[in-house]
């Protein structure tokens, strides 16, 4: 970590800076005419950031509409791939968060899509639902936060949080928790087919559980939770909470410096009880203790559990203590570097019943600035470039939470 603090101006400067190098879109190539609508990669990720600054009066609405048009250049794509953070659930979430405050801005074109976004989340619920009756194993972009039905339910509950759409996805995530069996052993119901890169290989021929926000079980727990503290609620919510977190108890790890948690385990680790991870990884919100802590802390919020609540927060303290740890962290951006930890342990410290988490937010400050400000990102989107650390920057120089809502893509809002 750097030893020094910096001021919301120099913040902001550094910000500035970040977002001169993204000011106009930058044409792409037909090969990939679909990175336009996407969150992560895209003009639609980039647009995120321009309607923050447009928002808070940072930028100009000029600025972001034109990558706001940028987004939606070309036919986009409402079929079965689309999700959060591709196609019309992603352009949906863009515009979403242009219309905060506003009665009429992007309404039009709202309405037009969230007829669109209703019908695929109702697709999608009903898809994965018979995948369960048939006893078969989901994978990723079943309920995943980027692709899957965790991602498209952070959208309806901004959209649509009293629509049936919304209670067909809750439903299916409650059914996702009930447990299954895999060569006769038992695992829980969010058990995937695949590796941790969406592959068939020898190591994970039975699949694998993953722990993290981005791909694993931490992303419907924070939908879950999400949903209940917003009164959103669906028979057996409650219960399916409170089974992944008796999982992520289970699988607790106690090091030195406090609690942390394997990013995945095999059939084989989950037959022996042992996991072959040797340490906590880096603190990301994408698989570490950040992200899993924030989802548990929601839980605890969500179900009225202070105790749940104060050992989640417990955890992200003792990682945020342990400075080999951040020393892991190689980049500035939201999914796995220092904006993800920035945004994420400043979500948790606004519910915090734990002080001390507040406490860590300058220094965590300043450690996003000087990255930023030294760092040589070759991409310049959002989920790992600098549109997405920009926009932590913002948060960090305004101490506010964002106006547009954007982090509600990440499930820590």
């Amino acid at each position: 970590m750097e030893p020094t603090t910096i001021t919301r101006q120099a913040l902001a400067e550094i910000e500035h800076r970040l977002v001169d190098g993204i000011a106009v879109p930058k044409s792409l190539g037909d090969d990939e005419p679909w990175i336009t609508q996407s969150l992560s990669k895209g003009a639609a990720g980039v647009a995120l950031l321009h309607i923050e600054r447009a928002l808070t009066g940072d930028g100009t609405w000029r600025q972001a509409h034109r990558w706001i048009t940028e987004a939606v250049t070309g036919q986009v794509s409402a079929s079965d791939n689309a999700g959060l953070y591709l196609g019309m659930p992603a352009i949906a979430f863009m515009l979403d968060a242009a219309a905060s405050g506003a009665d009429d801005r992007y309404q039009h074109a709202l309405a037009d899509i969230d007829a669109h976004v209703l019908a695929l989340a109702h697709r999608r619920a009903a898809s994965a639902l018979e995948r369960i009756a048939a006893n078969g194993l989901p994978g990723f972009r079943e309920y995943d936060v980027f692709f899957g039905l965790s991602g498209i339910g952070a959208l309806l509950l901004r959209r649509a949080p009293g629509s049936t759409a919304m209670e067909h996805v809750l439903g299916y995530l409650v059914a996702l928790t009930e447990p299954r069996s895999v060569e006769d052993v038992a695992v829980p119901g969010w058990w995937v087919s695949h590796d941790p890169h969406r592959r068939q290989s020898t190591t994970y021929a039975n699949g694998h559980g993953n722990f993290g926000m981005a791909h694993g079980i931490a992303g419907p727990l924070a939908l879950l939770s999400q949903a209940m503290r917003r009164g959103s609620i669906v028979a057996g919510q409650h219960e399916a909470i409170n089974r992944i977190c008796d999982w992520l108890d289970d699988w607790r790890q106690d090091g030195g410096t406090g609690p942390w948690w394997p990013e995945w385990i095999t059939l084989a680790e989950l037959r022996s009880r042992r996991v072959d991870q040797e340490g906590p990884a880096r603190p990301s919100w994408c698989y570490g203790t950040p992200g899993i802590a924030r989802a548990g802390q929601l839980a605890g919020i969500a179900t009225g559990d202070l105790q749940r609540q104060l050992n989640y927060e417990s955890a992200l303290l003792g990682c945020l203590d342990d400075t080999s740890q951040q020393a892991r962290i190689a980049d500035a951006g939201l999914c796995h570097g220092w904006a993800g930890l920035y945004q994420t342990v400043w979500r948790s410290a606004q519910d915090a019943d734990t002080p001390a988490l507040a406490e860590h937010l300058p220094q965590l400050a300043a450690n996003l600035g000087h990255h930023a400000d030294n760092g040589l990102a070759s991409e310049h989107n959002f989920l790992d470039g600098t549109a997405g650390t920009a926009l932590a920057l913002h948060t960090a120089a305004h101490t506010a939470a964002p106006t547009s809502g954007w982090d509600a893509c990440l499930l820590i809002d």
